[in-house]
């Protein structure tokens, strides 16, 4: 197959990464969402979804289009897997999938107006990636004659959490692919039932191939102000390090739609390959559940779970924390170091109402994790009290934080493992393991780490005020004010 691809027929990726994953509260937060997290495997999904189309016989390296926060965890990700990305686009603002793509279609159609885009959601989970690819290359050629290709997954249950597409004719002299012959919402239960009973329905796996020129024409025929924002936009966009950052007041004048709703559902050329590629959204617990090894009794046990009469459970529990269970069924039960979820496995799907009351209190638990991931490493809080909080620090090698101060609080430094260069006003010297130092009040300072393994330090804060907004920064090697 590698020596029949011409270089015009590589199909430039795209992949959205823009979700939040509510519905897998409380692993998945606001500032680290799903996509970042290895739940099917060892790799995290967005490394698997980007690893799915390595293959450069067939494939581009990709874009991603990201939320402007999650960058430099965008970045480490691909970087870990090896995988160059053509472009990290940054978001000034979520508008929904089809803004996205418009924006990965003008890019890529820079380089050639009639590349093939393959847009790829980032949070999504596929066991035969063989298969995955194999139906990418069945709807290349329906692609390159004007087709807007989607892949429909074959269902296996009435499912009432997904879109459906039915399945219409075959199209002329192009194996495996079809018209569209049309897309239907989300049903109720009866109704999917009746489609899984009927055959001939896929449900809609928000996979997409097209050609950047065709897409861009429909979206001036359909979509005229959601173009000519995208376009202002990427017209207008800086280059921030490694990352290309959109013009924040011509995005935010873009509709906020999806591609299914901008184009898909109304373009004349919706054709689709149906697909039975171990296909899961991984939307809920009981999605990852059922993608998950069971035991005998039907369930998924991650961690220190001590379990006793336990039948067709999910129970997650975080480093350092030990869940016991006692005669429970279908339960999911998600315990992080700083909140916990049970829950029926039913009523996975309405996780996101939690995440809503908890915005809604102003809890921090709604977002963000005690561990915070930054360009240079992490950081996760171990205690927090009356004026005092203890962090443990972990920065990568050849990584450094800012030169910074700080207003009201004064930090000391413990060395737990490898060497600290720190920066003290006027001095400049290295820190070995359990050596320490003490940063006053209102002195500039920089941790560095110039040895080739990760440095872990313990920070132990004191002062009136402890939020991380006291932070002024005098230099950084990531861009940050």
């Amino acid at each position: 197959m590698a020596d029949s691809v011409a270089p015009s027929s590589l199909i430039q990726p795209i992949i959205l990464s823009g979700g939040s994953g509510t519905r897998l509260w409380p692993l998945s937060r606001e500032a680290y969402p799903k996509q970042f997290l290895p739940l099917t495997g060892e790799r995290t999904l967005l490394q698997q979804t980007a690893a799915r189309v390595a293959d450069r016989s067939q494939f581009l390296p990709p874009m991603v289009v990201c939320n402007a926060e999650h960058r430099f965890i965008v970045a480490e990700q691909l970087r870990q897997i090896g995988i160059e990305p053509a472009g990290i686009v940054l978001e000034p603002a979520a508008r929904n999938t089809a803004p996205a793509v418009a924006v990965g279609a003008l890019m890529a159609g820079a380089a050639d107006p009639q590349r093939p885009i393959l847009v790829l959601p980032s949070d999504h989970s596929i066991r035969r990636p063989d298969l995955f690819q194999a139906a990418v290359r069945s709807g290349l050629a329906a692609t390159t004659a004007g087709s807007f290709v989607t892949f429909g997954i074959k269902p296996n249950a009435p499912e009432t959490g997904y879109g459906y597409i039915q399945v219409g004719q075959p199209l002329a002299g192009v194996p495996d692919v079809h018209a569209v012959a049309r897309f239907v919402e989300k049903p109720d239960a009866a109704r999917a039932q009746q489609f899984l009973d009927q055959g001939g329905y896929c449900w809609n796996g928000g996979i997409f191939l097209m050609r950047s020129d065709l897409y861009l024409a429909e979206l001036k025929r359909l979509e005229p102000a959601m173009l000519e924002a995208c376009a202002a936009a990427f017209q207008a966009a800086k280059r921030d390090l490694d990352f290309i950052r959109l013009d924040a007041a011509a995005f935010a004048r873009s509709p906020n739609k999806s591609i299914d709703y901008a184009v898909m559902e109304h373009t004349a050329h919706a054709a689709i390959v149906p697909v039975d590629m171990g296909w899961s959204d991984v939307g809920s617990w009981e999605a990852l559940l059922m993608e998950s090894p069971r035991d005998d009794n039907g369930n998924v046990a991650i961690g220190d779970v001590l379990a006793d009469d336990m039948r067709g459970c999910y129970v997650h529990a975080e480093s350092g924390v030990m869940v016991a269970t006692l005669g429970v069924e279908d339960l999911v039960i998600v315990a992080t170091t700083d909140a916990m979820l049970v829950a029926r496995r039913d009523r996975s799907q309405d996780v996101k109402r939690i995440v809503e009351k908890l915005k809604a209190a102003g809890r921090s638990e709604s977002s963000t994790h005690l561990k915070v991931f930054r360009p240079w490493g992490y950081y996760e809080t171990i205690d927090a009290g009356d004026r005092h909080q203890v962090k443990h620090i972990s920065v990568l090698p050849g990584r450094a934080l800012s030169l910074q101060k700080h207003h009201k609080r004064a930090e000391h430094w413990v060395i737990v493992r490898g060497v600290a260069r720190v920066t003290r006003g006027n001095d400049m010297f290295e820190l070995y393991e359990n050596q320490s130092t003490y940063i006053p009040l209102g002195i500039r300072h920089r941790l560095e780490n110039p040895g080739e393994e990760p440095l872990h330090l313990i920070e132990v804060q004191s002062g009136s005020y402890l939020g991380e907004d006291d932070i002024v920064r005098f230099e950084d090697n990531y861009g940050r004010n």
